[in-house]
């Protein structure tokens, strides 16, 4: 298994990926909502105190989308329903039922997905998600995530996050022994990601496949 993890942005690594090169892509673009000025990253809103870093000022490009579909064999793509003026019909939607209703955040959480396959929904509390220890803003459970990896046919070998955030798809992809290509832009929440992924790699479910190999951080760009 190889972990490769790029600090950059991920409209200039994507295009340098062949076309169907990776098995999957399982993401979490930001949406655009820009909760910074709008109140909603408050305690009363359910939110933490995070490090306020402009992550969701604005939605990606299109661009980031097309190079998404053009370089992944299926893609999972949470948020899609802020993003349908981008991506194409589809019949599979994916959905995280929280397990509590009339919360000040939203009921549930849709993933649009390229697979020509039935929708499905997954059940796990909001109490459940925070045990994994909430370190970015809207990062997903490592149950969901590995959810997600379960719908993807044929079992993928390898997995893209061109929006890594915190790692947690990094995260699964070594518990699983799955091949892992990581992008983020922001410094801070890369070296996070990369923490949790290493960690990851040397502390393997009983399911992984040994030897677990780690490769060396890649930078693009100047920074």
């Amino acid at each position: 298994m190889s972990y490769k993890l790029i600090h950059g942005d991920c409209l200039e690594v994507m295009p340098t990926l062949e076309s169907g090169s990776v098995d999957a892509v399982i993401t979490d673009p930001p949406y655009g909502i820009d909760f910074e000025n709008s109140g909603g990253m408050t305690l009363a809103g359910g939110w933490n105190q995070f490090e306020k870093y402009g992550w969701d000022k604005e939605r990606p490009e299109r661009k980031a989308f097309n190079e998404i579909l053009r370089v992944s064999k299926n893609s999972i793509i949470w948020g899609g329903n802020y993003f349908t003026d981008y991506l194409p019909p589809t019949m599979q939607w994916l959905m995280w039922d929280k397990g509590q209703r009339n919360f000040s955040l939203a009921d549930f959480e849709m993933a649009w997905s390229s697979q020509y396959r039935a929708s499905r929904i997954f059940e796990y509390s909001r109490a459940a998600a925070m045990t994994d220890g909430k370190i970015h803003p809207t990062q997903k459970p490592i149950a969901v995530i590995k959810w997600c990896v379960e719908q993807i046919r044929p079992k993928p070998k390898t997995i893209l996050d061109p929006f890594m955030g915190s790692g947690t798809t990094g995260v699964v992809c070594a518990q699983l022994g799955i091949d892992f290509i990581g992008i983020e832009i922001n410094a801070e929440y890369f070296a996070i990601a990369q923490r949790r992924i290493e960690e990851a790699t040397y502390q393997p479910s009983l399911f992984t496949p040994q030897p677990t190999q780690w490769e060396p951080v890649a930078m693009f760009g100047d920074d």
